[in-house]
């Protein structure tokens, strides 16, 4: 399995990975495709598709920041999926960095919800229960809440304070 980090949107595979990603997340959890291109110019922004041989069986898009790191989409192919292959690109990313690494998951409002919680914490990820809200992808809609789950350990409210001060305005500035 092969990781290549996409920095154009006329890279190979990107429009793979864009047809997974609009798929894969509801539109109030999805970029637009022009902020996706002003993201990919930022260098702590990391599109990496995975490639096996030769087909695409899909991505991790993620921020590296100084003290963390921060998984903002994950996805694989259909073709892929309950064959463990989330759970292998999961652990290759743990084990590349010690950074501490954040991500977001929506309610357990549904079984899809709830198991996709047990899937991370499977792996290693904490749940988090402390209030966590995203702004709007788009200007019509209502920020989201959902929550963050932490690897290795669970973290504070303080620090989900500190991630929303420091990170979201990189992370989201170009959702409002």
């Amino acid at each position: 399995m092969k990781l290549i980090r996409l920095k154009n949107i006329s890279d190979n595979y990107f429009q793979n990975a864009w047809k997974l990603y609009k798929e894969a997340f509801p539109s109030e959890e999805r970029r637009l495709l022009d902020d996706q291109i002003s993201i990919l110019k930022n260098d702590n922004y990391h599109f990496d598709i995975l490639i096996d041989k030769k087909q695409f069986i899909g991505f991790i898009l993620w921020w590296n920041f100084e003290t963390h790191r921060y998984i903002d989409h994950f996805a694989t192919s259909l073709d892929q999926r309950n064959k463990g292959i989330g759970k292998l690109i999961l652990n290759k990313f743990i084990n590349t960095n010690n950074k501490p690494i954040l991500l977001e998951v929506e309610l357990p409002t549904s079984n899809i919800n709830e198991r996709r919680i047990k899937f991370y914490e499977r792996i290693g990820f904490r749940l988090n229960q402390h209030y966590y809200e995203i702004p709007p992808a788009q200007v019509s809609q209502s920020p989201l809440q959902l929550l963050l789950m932490s690897y290795p350990n669970h973290i504070s409210t303080k620090d989900v304070e500190l991630f929303i001060k420091k990170c979201h305005p990189i992370i989201f500035k170009n959702k409002t």
